[in-house]
């Protein structure tokens, strides 16, 4: 994959960002600046979410595709344009290009979660399934792109894609012109980059955070030597994060421009996506979750009023039932115990007694009777607890010792 060309890396300036926002009025929403109370208090400043979660497509990627879009020359749309994508970028291609009369091919992984696949298709794209990692697809893309003509669509790689994005920035400076401090994930960086060519021409004082997750944080290396480096097999459920390498252009306006980047856990990915779902009411992605997992770490580093980004809200179902179990359980609300029980009448009866005795909800229990491992009269049985946080999880542990168990995970 290439990451940016002599013609890209042409610089970004507020024109281009201003007039990327003439370009999309009546096409993208304007997004919704919502306070946090619960936030705010922790912080001790104000605390805003730019609910970018709830933008067409369902993230902010429509924004920079259709100025992209926009901006090609009549031959260049009658080729058509092609894409790659797991998800968010897919759908901004997609609508963009049924908005604007183009035909758009998107390459999506194999294993791409199938309301994405079928949204992308909703949206107008013709979607071809190839290879099982986006390094694949993303090969594909490019293979059809040199075989077709058609125009590549590239996700944060390329001027005007991060013009598109800035505009997230001047809404941001128009709902909230007291702010101190802006908070948004990075991945490729075009948002980032984006954000902070818009922000820093018209506010300099304003304060720009980058947030990664830590198994996919390229940014902090790649600042570190002066340029993008690539971090093998990235790893995190923040799929709109996950990206192994910068973009040369982002790269270099988010070298120039942005203050900080800090990096996250799955841990306090998973806090910040409950967090928004419990309190703010609001589905976001755990990319798009990512700048409330950095308040949470770190509450007393963000100089306020806050304005965190929630970049999306295209999450999996079955992504989201694992998460949320993630999150409660990192939170000390769900806890999963094994532990080996003498095989006889009566014997699970006594121990769920002991945990109705502390208030613990059992959720679900499953037996193992085969493992070679157990005697020829024990049974291993796992069982999930709705908890109350983690003192309630010692007590709960304490209580099943107290009884004579051994609790083995």
């Amino acid at each position: 994959m290439s990451y940016g060309t002599i013609d890209s890396l042409r610089s970004v300036t507020l024109d281009d960002v201003r007039g990327a926002q003439r370009m999309l009025s009546g096409v993208a929403r304007v997004t919704a600046l919502e306070g946090s109370r619960y936030l705010s208090r922790l912080v001790g400043s104000p605390v805003h979410l730019k609910c970018e979660n709830l933008q067409r497509t369902g993230s902010f990627k429509l924004r920079g595709a259709y100025v992209r879009i926009a901006g090609l020359l009549p031959e260049e749309r009658a080729a058509g344009v092609v894409a790659a994508s797991a998800g968010n970028h897919a759908q901004g291609v997609a609508l963009a290009s049924s908005l604007l009369g183009v035909h758009s091919t998107v390459f999506m992984p194999k294993g791409a979660p199938l309301p994405k696949v079928s949204a992308t298709r909703d949206y107008g794209a013709e979607v071809r399934l190839h290879g099982q990692v986006v390094d694949e697809t993303l090969a594909a893309a490019e293979e059809y792109a040199a075989e077709t003509g058609a125009v590549f669509i590239h996700p944060f790689d390329h001027p005007d894609i991060i013009a598109g994005q800035g505009t997230v920035g001047l809404e941001i400076l128009e709902q909230c012109p007291e702010l101190r401090t802006i908070v948004v994930g990075v991945g490729g960086g075009g948002l980032a980059a984006g954000i902070a060519v818009a922000v820093k021409a018209i506010r300099p004082e304003v304060r720009i955070v980058g947030v990664q997750a830590e198994g996919a944080a390229a940014y902090p290396p790649s600042l570190a030597v002066g340029h993008p480096v690539s971090v093998e097999n990235p790893a995190t459920m923040a799929d709109g994060i996950k990206v192994g390498r910068p973009g040369l252009v982002p790269f270099g306006i988010i070298a120039d421009l942005v203050d900080e980047v800090r990096t996250v856990s799955e841990d306090q990915l998973s806090a910040a996506l409950l967090l928004c779902l419990e309190r703010a009411k609001l589905v976001v992605e755990p990319a798009g979750a990512s700048p409330v997992a950095a308040l949470l770490a770190a509450p007393d580093a963000f100089e306020g009023p806050v304005v965190a980004v929630l970049s999306g809200g295209n999450v999996d179902p079955v992504l989201m039932q694992r998460v949320l179990r993630h999150g409660m359980a990192a939170q000390g609300r769900y806890l999963a115990v094994r532990l080996r029980l003498t095989d006889r009448p009566g014997a699970l009866a006594t121990l769920l007694g002991v945990l109705s005795a502390v208030d613990a909800n059992v959720l679900d229990v499953s037996h193992v009777r085969t493992d070679p491992r157990l005697g020829l009269t024990e049974v291993e049985v796992e069982l999930h607890l709705e908890t109350k946080g983690p003192a309630h999880c010692a007590e709960v542990g304490q209580a099943l010792r107290h009884a004579g168990y051994t609790v083995i995970g």
